[in-house]
């Protein structure tokens, strides 16, 4: 399941020769489905430790995406602080950005606004990143369900337990 939801995502999305030439409305399907099947998974995963959390995270961005047109919604002053000017960047308010999961979407026409990629990294001119509540649950599910496989390292012994 997991496999073929990264698969959808990485050929809108990812794959360079793909990604250029799916348009819009099949990468917003992409999008959705491939969140729906990894949200299937989560829930039939939910038991074990980390999973209810990631759940949680892949709802609240699935609701998000599905509210604004099958897209993550961020705004243009998000933009902005991401890509510089948007003559020159390339990008316009209520399109898709470049052949990415985002859409640009003024802060008041945006459904679940809250929900968005609305979160930024610290100012750093070098790497800078938006991201959602959801993409955060994500990964502190994703880091709990890792730490709770590695198991214990018992100090005297050396013997992982």
């Amino acid at each position: 399941m997991v496999a073929a939801a990264l698969i959808l995502q990485w050929l809108a999305f990812g794959f360079p020769l793909t990604r250029t030439i799916y348009p819009d409305e099949a990468a917003s399907i992409s999008l959705v489905l491939s969140q729906s099947i990894l949200l299937i998974f989560a829930w039939f995963n939910r038991k074990i430790p980390g999973f209810w959390l990631l759940t949680i995270g892949l709802v609240m961005n699935l609701l998000v995406i599905s509210a604004n047109g099958g897209f993550m919604p961020i705004s243009p002053d998000t933009v902005q602080w991401l890509r510089g000017d948007a003559v020159t960047a390339g990008w316009e308010v209520g399109e898709r950005l470049g052949t990415g999961k985002d859409v640009v979407l003024p802060v008041e026409q945006t459904k679940l606004e809250f929900l968005s990629d609305r979160f930024r990294t610290p100012d750093n001119p070098y790497y800078r990143v938006a991201f959602s509540a959801g993409d955060v649950l994500i990964a502190l599910g994703a880091f709990w369900l890792l730490w709770s496989v590695g198991g214990r390292f018992e100090r005297n012994s050396g013997k992982e337990i």
